[in-house]
């Protein structure tokens, strides 16, 4: 996720379809209806994000853009299936003015309370049935806002465009979702534009893209699940290169014309380490990789799946090795709940450890001793990165002490042993949800060890392991 610059990492009035919904005036959901989908999709340290009582399959997001008046107009029309009988269901939703909701065709009523859209269908939906719920919306992006940790993230207006980096829990700035990383799903993106601005989305686009009328309209599509925090519709002025890997992986960099001078590096940095990252860590999970350079500064880059952003820098071998390594980790393998963040950002961490040590620099050993000569009264010692807190996520320990728990793990069973389980890890999980549970168990098994005390003490002690 959000490598910080050096790598390491941010109404009460039920209406009709045809009627406007007030986003800001409080309607509490009808919470006595037990057919009606919880708020929230269980993670108890992000009660409110995403929700229950539905799965979401695939998101057809239609989005135009004007950059000058920071005005977008959208539909999101989402297929799911209901996993219990769904009187109501909620979407998540900040701003924006909703226009209008269909389900499956038919107007639906929906009311407003804070970030949910809770949305009411004519007729209840029947527990595994599948259906579609269509979101007509439009307004003015409003970023999401953490200065205590994360800083600005979401659907960020820029000059040209947008700067799009949602993780956590920002894509409910910009569409209508079930956002959080528990529920995976497809997306296809028509993104239109004024003429000369390039929408940069997630996947490939199957067709050229098409101007009229001052307007150019791009489709992407995104065949492989997909987190929700995960998805990109950046826009602006881009220089463009595309072409393969040397691995034959279809390619892409983009940088803001400011940036115009590190367009190759990017290009060709971004297809040696997804070849090398497809030997160390299993074959490269998605259709194509690359990167793109904006002229927001963010002061942090962001994984998006198969575009990594980074946001006003021209990112370094060692952030590139971070973010594309997040794709097997974090957007492949995608956590169920935030606490196990440590399985993205020690992965990726590590990953930069493991490039440097490829690249001659400096081995994963002399980084890990380094790191542990940190006296005790190091921060690091005292968070424990196993359990993330919802309150200082992008922890340091997350990262660089979940770093050391896999070289510590590495010292205990042997190259062999810890680079069969990086790709078994990668190859028994792909597409799908991992816990730290699982990878313990996977350790133990391929390594015939108890390993119950040394991720004890590196995940989740809080103190410096001996």
């Amino acid at each position: 996720m959000r490598s910080k610059r050096r790598g390491v990492a941010m109404l009460a009035t039920l209406v009709t379809v045809l009627a406007c919904s007030p986003a800001d005036a409080p309607t509490p959901p009808a919470a006595a209806d037990r057919r009606a989908g919880a708020p929230g999709i269980g993670d108890p340290d992000f009660p409110s994000d995403g929700n229950g009582g539905y799965d979401v399959s695939h998101y057809d997001l239609v989005v135009d853009y004007t950059p000058t008046t920071k005005r977008l107009d959208g539909v999101a029309t989402i297929s799911a299936a209901a996993t219990q009988e769904l009187s109501a269901f909620n979407l998540d939703l900040t701003g924006l003015h909703v226009r209008g909701i269909t389900v499956d065709g038919a107007p639906a009523t929906f009311t407003r309370a804070g970030d949910e859209l809770t949305v009411r269908p004519g007729r209840a939906i029947s527990a595994g049935d599948p259906f579609k719920v269509k979101v007509t919306y439009t307004g003015q992006p409003k970023p999401a806002k953490d200065n205590a940790n994360l800083g600005t993230y979401g659907f960020i207006p820029t000059s040209d465009g947008a700067f799009v980096a949602s993780e956590p829990n920002g894509s409910k700035t910009w569409f209508p979702s079930n956002d959080h990383p528990a529920d995976k799903a497809t997306f296809d993106f028509t993104i239109t534009v004024p003429a000369g601005v390039t929408a940069l989305a997630n996947g490939e686009m199957d067709e050229p893209p098409t101007t009229s009328g001052g307007k150019t309209t791009y489709r992407w599509r995104e065949r492989h699940p997909m987190a929700t925090y995960l998805a990109t519709a950046t826009l602006g002025r881009f220089d463009v290169r595309r072409g393969d890997t040397p691995g034959g992986i279809p390619n892409l960099a983009a940088t803001d014309p400011k940036f115009r001078d590190s367009l190759d590096s990017l290009y060709t940095v971004s297809g040696e380490i997804t070849d090398y990252w497809s030997e160390v860590f299993g074959p490269y999970p998605f259709s194509s990789t690359g990167g793109v350079v904006d002229d927001y500064s963010a002061g942090y880059a962001l994984e998006n799946q198969t575009k990594p952003l980074y946001g006003g820098f021209a990112p370094d071998e060692m952030i590139v090795a971070h973010e594309l390594a997040h794709q097997w980790f974090g957007n492949s393998l995608t956590i169920r709940r935030w606490k196990d963040l440590w399985l993205n950002e020690g992965f990726a961490t590590y990953a930069e450890w493991l490039w440097a040590e490829h690249k001659g620099k400096q081995t994963a050993e002399a980084t890990f001793t380094a790191l542990h000569q940190r006296p005790e009264s190091d921060p690091m010692w005292a968070y424990p990165p196993g359990r993330a807190q919802p309150d200082d996520l992008f922890n340091q320990s997350v990262y660089t002490r979940g770093g050391m728990t896999l070289h510590a793990l590495r010292r205990a069973v042997g190259d062999h042993t810890f680079f069969a389980l990086l790709k078994a890890w990668t190859a028994e999980h792909r597409y799908g949800h991992v816990t730290t549970e699982e990878f313990v168990a996977l350790a133990e098994r391929l390594s015939g060890k108890d390993l119950g005390p040394l991720f004890d003490a590196w995940l989740f002690q809080p103190r410096r392991p001996a």
